[in-house]
């Protein structure tokens, strides 16, 4: 067992749903200097102990074990994406599987009408996103600018400064978001799972 890729997986996830090690401790009934020398690939854990991670985690358990040679396709069936209800309304779905390593993240959100999702922070250079809309009008807001774009209209924006998305219209938008983000995201304002901001 490759302890190293095991704790990356288990971090990954973890930051996937947000949550922190404290929090995914008290979930999984593991304590957290366990569950962070596990993160750490320094500690093997027991089975009864990675079964309880996966279980906090909301995964099989052998998707935590599975080896690098295992996971050249990684399927996310409609049914395990994470779909989260935001306050305001809106409601975003976390299409992606998480890849230990990899910070792309593809996510399709619904804005009901005249909802705004808010301001997200600037993230590290070398941050990229890419916008596509599905249905409805969606106006996206890149530093001091503003675009509206309608369906089938897409955008790219260099994810290095403040962003924000809202549906000006009086009918519901739906789009997506690819984000390649350097670094672990946070949102200004009320606590929420670090994904891409808006989505």
């Amino acid at each position: 067992m490759d302890l190293v890729a095991m704790g990356r997986c288990i971090q990954g996830l973890r930051y996937a749903r947000g949550l922190t090690l404290q929090q995914l401790a008290d979930t999984a009934e593991v304590s957290v200097s366990m569950l962070s020398s596990v993160e750490r690939g320094q500690k093997a854990p027991t089975v009864v102990v990675l079964a309880r991670i996966a279980d906090g985690l909301g995964v099989p358990l052998a998707e935590l074990v599975a080896r690098p040679e295992d996971q050249r396709v990684i399927v996310r069936r409609a049914a395990d994406q994470d779909a989260v209800e935001e306050p305001g309304g809106w409601r975003r779905t976390i299409l992606t599987p998480v890849v230990p390593g990899v910070n792309f993240e593809w996510i399709r959100t619904t804005l009901p009408p005249g909802c705004d999702a808010g301001q997200f922070p600037a993230y590290a250079p070398g941050s990229h996103e890419f916008i596509a809309v599905e249905s409805g009008t969606l106006r996206l807001t890149v530093a001091d600018g503003a675009v509206d774009l309608g369906a089938g209209d897409s955008a790219y924006f260099a994810a290095d400064v403040t962003h924000a998305y809202a549906n000006p219209s009086n009918a519901p938008c739906t789009y997506h978001v690819a984000a390649l983000i350097m670094r672990p995201r946070t949102r200004r304002g009320p606590a929420r799972p670090a994904t891409p901001g808006g989505r």
